[in-house]
């Protein structure tokens, strides 16, 4: 079962994506708040995917990102962004993420992006 680390700085989303991924059959092994927590729980947790959110308190996303790509070369990051952040998500890919998803979004669309990265079937 593949293993999901949820990113975002609203509970509400965090619960909300967490509770699509457990539905697909994809195990959440975690959850952060913000950037800095995402590193330090990648680290200890290595998942197969993360989904991170761009803008979040104490460090961003795309910091995040750049952070965990430069330890991880092969992490499988998704970003999720709010509208009108293109420049944001130009930056995220460049910094290695490996797709992005637009809130607000249908659950069909990452879970098919999810499906691509891990590998399964959508």
């Amino acid at each position: 079962m593949p293993t999901v680390l949820v990113v975002d700085d609203t509970l509400f989303m965090r619960v909300a994506i967490s509770n699509m991924f457990n539905e697909w059959g994809y195990d959440v092994v975690g959850n952060a708040v913000n950037g800095k927590e995402a590193v330090a729980k990648y680290r200890e947790l290595q998942p197969d995917l993360v989904t991170m959110d761009v803008t979040m308190p104490v460090m961003n996303g795309i910091a995040a990102v750049k952070e965990i790509i430069s330890e991880f070369p092969n992490a499988k990051i998704i970003m999720i962004t709010a509208l009108g952040q293109q420049k944001l998500i130009l930056d995220a890919i460049e910094s290695g993420a490996k797709d992005f998803i637009t809130k607000p979004f249908e659950p069909e669309k990452l879970k098919a992006a999810a499906d691509l990265l891990i590998g399964q079937q959508c």
